[in-house]
């Protein structure tokens, strides 16, 4: 983000508070779209207005968005993950290793062995 344009910038710290914004009125139960398009309206104008003089803050905000969205969405792959193999009953200690593939001799019938010459 260093090297890109202070516009550019804006564009990108508007689209992530916006996205907070949606996240936090979706699970507070207040979002309405009237209110997203007016909240995303302001936040851009004075982003785009105030672009140059906030360039540095822009840059700060947009790597704190980053990480802390990147923390979430790493945090809920996880969780994910821990989700499907609890469904499937999957459990990753206590997997049977398998150290040899001869076949055991007791689960063999004798009908079933032939000698070959």
């Amino acid at each position: 983000m260093e090297f890109s344009s202070p516009r550019f910038k804006a564009l990108a710290v508007t689209f992530g508070l916006s996205l907070w914004f949606f996240i936090i009125t979706s699970a507070a139960g207040v979002f309405s779209l009237e209110l997203f398009a007016l909240f995303v309206s302001a936040v851009i104008t004075i982003t785009q207005i105030f672009a140059i003089k906030l360039s540095k803050a822009l840059d700060v905000f947009a790597m704190i968005n980053t990480k802390v969205f990147l923390g979430i969405l790493f945090v809920s792959v996880i969780s994910l993950y821990g989700i499907f193999f609890k469904m499937l009953k999957i459990d990753l200690l206590r997997l049977k290793k398998q150290n040899t593939y001869w076949l055991d001799m007791e689960q063999l019938k004798q009908s079933r062995i032939f000698k070959q010459y």
